[in-house]
C-alpha cells in the first residue's frame, strides 16, 4: 500500500533522477527503477488473513510505513553509497520494510479496523490493490444492550451513551435520548453532540426506561443503548456528635 503515497512516489522518482546518476552505471538506472517500483508495489503482497490483513489500511497505517520507508531510503542516501553495495543495501532495506509494514497492518487489522462490537462503525480506508479510497461500513446490531442504573433519590442520574469506538468513527451526528414509557411511547429528553444525560435531584418519577440513539448520516442510527433506572430510596447522612472538650478545670473559690 506504502506506493499509494504520494510521498513514496516523489522519493522514488528523486532516488530516479537526483540519486542515481552519481552512484549506479546508467546502463543499470531502467532495469534497476523497475526493480524498486515493483518490491514497493509487492508490499501489498501479504497473506490475506483475517487477523492480520484484509487488502485494506487507514490512512494513520498508511502514514507510518510510508514514514518509516522513506526515513530508511534517505538514510541510505545521505551514506552516500555506490555501485553494488548501494544496490544490496536498498534491496534488503526495501524487504525489512516490507516486514516492517506487515506488523503495522496486522495490528490495525487487530486493533482499529472494525472495533465496534456492536452498531455501524463508518472508516475511510484505502483499498492496496488501486489505492481507491471509500468510507467502510462495518455493520454490527445496532442494539448494544441494556444497562441497569441505580442512583438514590436527590442524587444526580448519569445516562453514558458512548462507546470506545464513537471517537474513532466518522458519519456519526446526534446523541438523542429518550425517556419510554409503558404504553409504547417515548419522549424525546435531549438531543445534541454530548454523550450523557444528567438529571439532578432524581425523584421516585424518574424510575423507568430510557433509549440512547446515535445518529449518522445514513439515516440510520449508528447505536442503540437502552437503559432501565432504578431510584434507591434516600441516602440518610448520619451526623456524629462532636465530642465534648474539656478546655479547662473549675477551681473553687
Amino acid at each position: 500500500c506504502v506506493i499509494c503515497d504520494p510521498s513514496v512516489v516523489l522519493a522514488l522518482k528523486s532516488l530516479e533522477k537526483d540519486y542515481l546518476p552519481g552512484h549506479l552505471d546508467a546502463k543499470h538506472h531502467k532495469a534497476m527503477m523497475e526493480r524498486v517500483e515493483n518490491a514497493v508495489k509487492d508490499f501489498q503482497e501479504l497473506s490475506l488473513n483475517e487477523d492480520a490483513y484484509m487488502g485494506v489500511v487507514d490512512e494513520a497505517t498508511l502514514q507510518k510505513g510510508s514514514w518509516s520507508l522513506l526515513k530508511d531510503l534517505k538514510r541510505i542516501t545521505d551514506s552516500d553509497v555506490k555501485g553494488d553495495l548501494f544496490v544490496k543495501e536498498l534491496f534488503w532495506m526495501l524487504h525489512l520494510q516490507k516486514e516492517t509494514f506487515a506488523t503495522y497492518v496486522a495490528r490495525f487489522q487487530k486493533e482499529a479496523y472494525c472495533p465496534n462490537k456492536c452498531g455501524v462503525m463508518l472508516q475511510t480506508l484505502i483499498w492496496c490493490k488501486n489505492c481507491k479510497k471509500e468510507v467502510h461500513a462495518c455493520r454490527k446490531s445496532y442494539d448494544c444492550g441494556e444497562r441497569n442504573v441505580e442512583v438514590p433519590q436527590m442524587e444526580d442520574m448519569i445516562l453514558d451513551c458512548e462507546l470506545n469506538w464513537h471517537q474513532a468513527s466518522e458519519g456519526l451526528t446526534d446523541y438523542s435520548f429518550y425517556r419510554v414509557w409503558g404504553n409504547n411511547t417515548e419522549t424525546l429528553v435531549s438531543k445534541g453532540k454530548e454523550a450523557t444525560l444528567t438529571k439532578p435531584m432524581v425523584g421516585p418519577e424518574d424510575a423507568g426506561s430510557y433509549r440512547c440513539e446515535l445518529g449518522s448520516v445514513n439515516s440510520s442510527p449508528a447505536t442503540i443503548i437502552n437503559f432501565h433506572v432504578t431510584v434507591l430510596p434516600k441516602m440518610i447522612k448520619e451526623e456524629k456528635p462532636s465530642p465534648n472538650i474539656v478546655t479547662g478545670r473549675l477551681v473553687p473559690r
